[in-house]
C-alpha cells in the first residue's frame, strides 16, 4: 500500500513524527509527504532521507499565499504569507529522494469573502504556472489541490482544468482529494492525470466520491489520507495518520466488490508508475 499524499511533516506530528512513520512501515505503507511551504518541503526531504519506502513532494500551497487564520477539522492553524522562489524550490527538487512538485493549485475556500478575491486567484493561477514550469524542468509529476468557495463547490475545478490546458505538465500528475464534477474526470484523465481517494470516501454521504470513483479509469486511482485531516471511518474525530491508508483501500475495495489484495496492487503500481518508484 501507499499513502500518497500525507503531512507528517507538519507541526501536528512534532512530537511523533518517527513513531507515526515506523507505525505505517511496520504495516508496508509506503509514504508520499508533501510540502505546502519552504518549510514544510524541507522537513518532508529530511524524512524521505531518513526513512525506506518515504519519498517528499515539494510545492507552496494556494493557501500560503496571503497570511489567514485557518481552522481544519479542528485544528487551527495561521499561514504566513510566502513567495514563490523559483531557484530554491529548483535547488530542493534535486534531492534524491523528490518525487513530485506540489501541492500547488487553486483554494479559493478561504478567499471567497474577501474584496480582493480576484486578485488573490490570480496570483494563484501565476504560481501555479510556475510550479508547472519547474515539474517540467525537473521532469517530475504534480500534486495538484482544488478546493472551490462554499457558493460554488465546481469554480476552482473548472478553473484548473482551464489553466492545464493552457500549460500542460509533461510528466502528468494527480489531483488530490479531487471533489469536483464527476464529468470532468475523463477531462484530467486526458491531461495524464490521476485521481487519489481518501478518507472521505468512507463518510461522504453525498455519494459523491462514489460517482467520482466510478468515473475514474481503474489504472488513474491513487490512494491517500492527507493526514492530519479526514480521517476515515471508523477513526472519525482522531488524527489521521497513513497507518490508516487501508481504511481507503478496504472501501475501494467493498464498492466494487474486489478483493483487498486486488485494489492494493492495483492502486501502488499506479503509484509507482507515476511517480517512478519501485515499491514492490
Amino acid at each position: 500500500m501507499i499513502d500518497t499524499h500525507a503531512h507528517v511533516n507538519f507541526s501536528t506530528f512534532k512530537d511523533d513524527a518517527d513513531a507515526v512513520i515506523q507505525s505505517a512501515l511496520d504495516k508496508k505503507i509506503a509514504i508520499i509527504n508533501v510540502g505546502s511551504q519552504i518549510s514544510t518541503s524541507r522537513r518532508a526531504v529530511e524524512l524521505a532521507a531518513k526513512y525506506p519506502r518515504v519519498f517528499a513532494a515539494i510545492g507552496l500551497h494556494p493557501i500560503q499565499l496571503q497570511d489567514e487564520e485557518v481552522i481544519e477539522e479542528g485544528i487551527t492553524f495561521t499561514t504566513r504569507k510566502e513567495e514563490f522562489n523559483y531557484s530554491t524550490y529548483k535547488e530542493l527538487a534535486k534531492q534524491k529522494h523528490v518525487i513530485a512538485i506540489g501541492e500547488t493549485g487553486l483554494d479559493y475556500y478561504h478567499i471567497q469573502e474577501r474584496p480582493e478575491f480576484k486578485e488573490i486567484v490570480e496570483d494563484q493561477k501565476k504560481v501555479f504556472h510556475q510550479h508547472i514550469d519547474l515539474a517540467n524542468e525537473m521532469k517530475l509529476p504534480m500534486i495538484i489541490h482544488t478546493r472551490s468557495g462554499k457558493n460554488n463547490s465546481d469554480a476552482a475545478c473548472i478553473d484548473i482544468l482551464s489553466e492545464l490546458r493552457k500549460n500542460k505538465p509533461k510528466y502528468g500528475g494527480v489531483m488530490h482529494c479531487y471533489a469536483g464534477p464527476p464529468e470532468l474526470i475523463k477531462d484530467f484523465v486526458a491531461l495524464d492525470m490521476y485521481i487519489s481517494f481518501n478518507g472521505i470516501l468512507t463518510f461522504d454521504k453525498t455519494g459523491l466520491i462514489e460517482k467520482i470513483l466510478f468515473s475514474t479509469p481503474e489504472d488513474r486511482i491513487l490512494t491517500e489520507t492527507d493526514c492530519p485531516y479526514l480521517t476515515p471511518a471508523p477513526y472519525r474525530g482522531k488524527r489521521n495518520e497513513p497507518a490508516y491508508v487501508d481504511f481507503v483501500v478496504s472501501k475501494i475495495a467493498e464498492l466494487k466488490n474486489r478483493e483487498f489484495a486486488e485494489i492494493d496492487l492495483l492502486t501502488t503500481r499506479n503509484a509507482e508508475r507515476l511517480f517512478h518508484i519501485a515499491l514492490q
